[in-house]
């Protein structure tokens, strides 16, 4: 016999066939507790229908809801009526809801409701009354089941992130009689030791009855009275108990309250190593730019320098000696040419050059010259200045 293989599209959509012509299937009337309700921005409902034992996924499409005649909401147990089909995308199931009667509000809810109120009137969940949560824990406290998952996925995560930390557990019940009781224990015990940094309650996903243990309001007071700080790692995302409500800080799940109390050691050192190359960086580009500085410091005292400018001034003094030289040369050269034309034109016209032709000069007695004879025939003696000297004489008269 030869049987077709099909694509996961084919597979799908042969069971949607399938489910969508089954009669009891397309009337469906479906009793349980609304949980995880949302309306969407859309006007469209999403939300779980839950017992005891399951739970179906329902959709109510914005033209359905018009007909509501009450405000669903989680907790409130309802008839949902309407057609169950496959999301072929994905092969999920869920009830397409064309009509809600509300049926009454579980017990459980009414409880949890009740018990929160009183414990949020009495301040337990006040944002001031929680302990801040250490950055570096190094000893950690876990309460929870020792074979459940939820420990194996704290150790991991603790292992992954630090292996240097350390951690301790206190194995306790997580459900059923007894649980809250062994839980609170956990609690006073680790405060005793008193040398922990942290404390996580973890706990698996589970139904409200499964996870009932942490609505329980000695637990609540005893997470509050925890000299320690205390996370609460319980359920899924989208569980809250009360537990949750009075810890310090609520993880949505185990793996994520691990994350949140172990600080992960290879990014604190890649972000030391970070800040080393940036600090080394930073002061490398310091010393630069104040060598650069000191660099251009130098240039400007070198080219202010004193020194400097008493070199240039000498140069100064150099070029005006050179052209006071220069000025004092052209000034005794037109001298000189000045005094030996003069000198000439002195020589050309001195007297004393005539004596040489043998001429001479009679001057009186008192030094005036005698240009006449008649001068030097009424004198009775007379200087005669001759080119090689100067005699006097008598003039005797014929």
């Amino acid at each position: 016999m030869y049987l077709k293989t099909l694509t996961v599209s084919d597979i799908n959509n042969y069971i949607k066939k399938v489910v969508d012509n089954d009669f009891i299937l397309n009337n469906a009337a479906i009793s349980g507790e609304i949980s995880n309700f949302k309306l969407h921005s859309s006007g469209h409902m999403y939300f779980s229908l839950k017992d005891e034992y399951s739970k179906i996924n329902c959709v109510m499409f914005k033209g359905s809801t018009r007909t509501l005649k009450f405000v669903p909401d989680n907790g409130i147990k309802v008839i949902a009526k309407g057609r169950i089909s496959i999301y072929e995308k994905d092969g999920s199931y869920q009830l397409y809801c064309n009509s809600i009667e509300p049926e009454g509000l579980g017990e459980l809810y009414i409880a949890f409701e009740k018990l929160k109120k009183k414990l949020e009137l009495e301040g337990l969940f006040n944002v001031e009354h929680k302990k801040p949560i250490p950055k570096f824990a190094e000893k950690i406290g876990i309460i929870t089941s020792p074979t459940g998952a939820a420990i194996r996925d704290i150790i991991n995560v603790s292992k992954r992130r630090n292996n240097n930390c350390q951690i301790i557990i206190y194995p306790s019940l997580v459900q059923g009689i007894g649980a809250s009781e062994d839980v609170i224990r956990g609690i006073n015990t680790f405060n005793k030791m008193g040398d922990l940094d942290i404390i996580i309650i973890a706990r698996g996903g589970g139904s409200i009855e499964e996870l009932w243990a942490f609505n329980d309001e000695n637990l609540a007071r005893a997470i509050y009275n925890s000299k320690i700080p205390i996370i609460t790692g319980v359920g899924h995302e989208v569980d809250y108990t009360i537990a949750d409500f009075v810890s310090d800080r609520r993880a949505p799940t185990p793996s994520a309250a691990a994350e949140i109390a172990v600080f992960n050691k290879e990014q604190i050192l890649n972000c030391v190593a970070n800040y080393k190359d940036t600090l080394n960086y930073r002061m490398m580009q310091l010393l630069k730019d104040r060598y650069n500085n000191i660099e251009n410091l130098k240039r400007n005292l070198e080219i202010n320098s004193p020194e400097r400018i008493i070199v240039n001034e000498y140069h100064k003094l150099d070029k005006l000696k050179e052209a006071l030289n220069y000025n004092i040369k052209i000034n005794l050269d037109l001298k000189k040419q000045k005094l030996s034309k003069s000198n000439a034109l002195l020589s050309a016209h001195n007297p004393l050059n005539i004596l040489s032709k043998g001429f001479a000069i009679i001057e009186s007695m008192d030094g005036s010259v005698v240009s006449s004879l008649n001068k030097v025939q009424s004198l009775p003696e007379v200087n005669i200045i001759l080119k090689d000297g100067k005699g006097k004489f008598k003039i005797e008269k014929s």
